[in-house]
């Protein structure tokens, strides 16, 4: 990964810090786009050192985004990775959700992928390389009890991964996703016991997994050695 361009969406916390700092560890440029939390922006911008950059931008907002990668490829002359990371969930029943809670689920982590794909991809078309990495979720694959606006926008996230990967894939740019299951924190913290105690009954491991361990599996997915990985989805869920 040494001088690799990475840019990661939702990157001031959480699995996005996590990600950020993991491609920072093995010699990457990274920048990442934030939307609130300056503080958790600027300590993550602290520890990427000097050739890290920061942009406060919505996924899915297009002129946002666009002025985010094109200052990126201005200063670094492109971008060899995407990591598609922004996402929101909400603990709500159906008979609870509103029809804004359900599009602003589905705006952020559907149209943001592609708003932010779309901008990245005109720069990786131009360089004929390329890596996209979508994160998914064990909610966008099986049939557990979540949210179903989030369960809809993340099994969307794995057909704009397929679609993607068969479109570009003559451009010599590769796309993935990345499937976690219950993590450290976001949705797994804020689940009641009682669900979060039957998930880790049907998890072969016991444990709910932790941001460190998804982002070494997102760096391998954007390297040389997942070469003949092309618009698949892989699961990290601890064996559920």
């Amino acid at each position: 990964m040494t001088n690799r361009r990475v840019f990661v969406t939702g990157g001031a916390r959480g699995l996005g810090r996590a990600i950020c700092l993991a491609f920072a560890k093995r010699g990457a440029k990274v920048a990442f786009t934030y939307v609130k939390n300056e503080e958790a922006a600027k300590a993550t911008l602290a520890e990427l050192g000097e050739d890290g950059l920061a942009f406060k931008a919505q996924a899915f907002d297009a002129t946002e985004t666009e002025n985010a990668v094109r200052a990126v490829e201005q200063k670094w002359g492109g971008i060899d990775v995407l990591v598609n990371n922004a996402g929101v969930t909400q603990n709500l029943p159906l008979a609870l959700m509103e029809e804004d809670d359900f599009d602003h689920v589905m705006r952020v982590n559907v149209k943001g992928v592609f708003v932010t794909s779309k901008a990245v991809l005109r720069g990786m078309i131009r360089a004929k390389k390329g890596v996209i990495v979508n994160i998914g979720s064990l909610a966008g694959i099986r049939m557990i009890e979540a949210p179903i606006h989030y369960c809809a926008s993340k099994a969307a996230v794995v057909g704009l991964t397929q679609a993607m990967a068969k479109e570009v894939a003559r451009h010599n740019v590769r796309v993935v996703c990345l499937a976690p299951g219950l993590l450290e924190d976001g949705l797994g913290r804020n689940l009641p016991e009682h669900r979060l105690a039957d998930y880790l009954k049907h998890c072969a491991v016991g444990r709910v997994g932790t941001f460190a361990e998804v982002a070494e599996a997102c760096v391998f997915l954007a390297s040389e050695d997942a070469s003949y990985a092309w618009g698949t989805t892989v699961l990290m869920d601890g064996g559920v």
